[in-house]
């Protein structure tokens, strides 16, 4: 069910921070009350309830991209409305690294999507520009089409931010690539967050890219040579420096649970932000794709790869909230934490409002439960003050 607006007043269960039973009164967009709630039944039989979902870097669905030439306001919406199924209540609509005109036609499409319907535009909290100012290495340039990397230019990037209504609030780009460093600065300057992305830098690079402003590593861990230095390398450059947020793709394929908890031990829960790097095959069976210039392959256990081989990654075909539960399955932290690092971390990292379980914020919730193998079976999701999916009589 999507775009309910009828009685969306009260939400009752157990809260997923303390497990307390709480009814919660909703007025408008916004919680107007978290109050105790003594309740009939088996406090056990309470769904959970936790803050929406919020995922930076989200590149498509059922087959679209955000950064496919010809796309329409309709395509970003139909793209969108699936994720509320998840309990994903806001998302960074994520390009890629593609031709100009690729990339004109999606941040006009989502600009346009926004100014057609409210409930986009509260969704979509900022576009995410990964690319096309990345590294060129195959490796850390990830399945990036070669053909449509190049160097940082501000005047493109000002057209495009510009198409997408000043949209543009997380940028991802390899700090070596020409005239680098300046180019961050200005773009920080500009209001806009960069992250470090796709790259192949030397340490004075990456140290440099922070100086100048940058505070995140894009899916740090991935997007890198298979065989690389001892040490120094640029991951080790990343994850040492604490000016740094770090997002990880927690799908159980892009990273080893060793290597989720070794970085979310390095840089703390409160500096880790979880994503799943949806691709825009995610939501589409298994079989092979051509995508652009290439073919992929989805496979049985749902990841993506190159087509014809099973070890070079081409993005996740999961949803946050799995991406959630496999984190905290992981052993690198409880569900409590890893819901934050997808709700509340995001958030923190591009100034907008987080949407804690307190009165006066923005009411994006979602109510589970879990099953027996851990999943998140969604019941509901309201996204500022409508009920966007499932219903609340559960």
């Amino acid at each position: 069910m999507f775009g309910n607006e009828v009685d969306m007043h009260r939400v009752a269960g157990r809260r997923y921070d303390t497990g307390e039973p709480v009814e919660i009164l909703i007025s408008g967009d916004r919680i107007a009350a978290v109050q105790p709630l003594w309740p009939a039944q088996p406090t056990s039989e309470l769904p959970w309830v936790a803050p929406g979902l919020f995922d930076l870097q989200i590149n498509g669905h059922g087959g679209t991209w955000f950064c496919q030439e010809g796309l329409r306001a309709s395509d970003v919406i139909d793209t969108l409305e699936p994720h509320f199924h998840h309990g994903i209540t806001r998302i960074c609509p994520t390009l890629i690294t593609n031709s100009h005109a690729a990339l004109l036609a999606g941040f006009e499409a989502i600009r346009a999507a926004c100014e057609s319907q409210r409930w986009v535009q509260d969704m979509v909290a900022g576009c995410h520009l990964e690319g096309p100012y990345i590294s060129q290495q195959d490796g850390p340039r990830g399945a990036h089409p070669l053909e449509h990397v190049r160097d940082p230019d501000w005047d493109e990037f000002q057209i495009l931010q510009d198409a997408s209504g000043q949209r543009i609030r997380l940028l991802t780009l390899a700090p070596e690539a020409i005239g680098g460093a300046a180019f961050i600065r200005r773009v920080v300057d500009s209001g806009v967050v960069v992250a470090i992305g796709h790259t192949a830098a030397t340490t004075d690079q990456i140290q440099a890219a922070a100086d100048a402003g940058a505070t995140l590593s894009t899916h740090l861990g991935n997007g890198a040579h298979g065989t690389m230095r001892r040490h120094p390398n640029y991951i080790w450059d990343q994850l040492g420096d604490p000016r740094l947020m770090a997002s990880i793709i927690t799908d159980g394929h892009h990273l080893p649970d060793s290597v989720v908890r070794a970085i979310v031990s390095a840089k703390s829960p409160h500096q880790t932000i979880i994503t799943c790097d949806a691709a825009g095959l995610a939501g589409c069976p298994p079989g092979v794709y051509h995508e652009a210039t290439m073919d992929v392959e989805i496979l049985p256990d749902g990841r993506i790869v190159l087509a014809g081989q099973e070890q070079l990654l081409a993005g996740s075909s999961l949803t946050t909230d799995a991406c959630v539960v496999r984190a905290a399955q992981s052993g690198a932290v409880d569900l409590k934490t890893a819901i934050d690092m997808a709700s509340l971390n995001p958030a923190r990292l591009l100034g907008c409002e987080q949407t804690r379980l307190l009165r006066g914020l923005r009411a994006d919730l979602f109510c589970f439960r879990q099953t027996p193998s851990g999943q998140l079976a969604i019941i509901a999701t309201i996204a500022a003050g409508i009920l966007r999916y499932g219903n609340l009589s559960n």
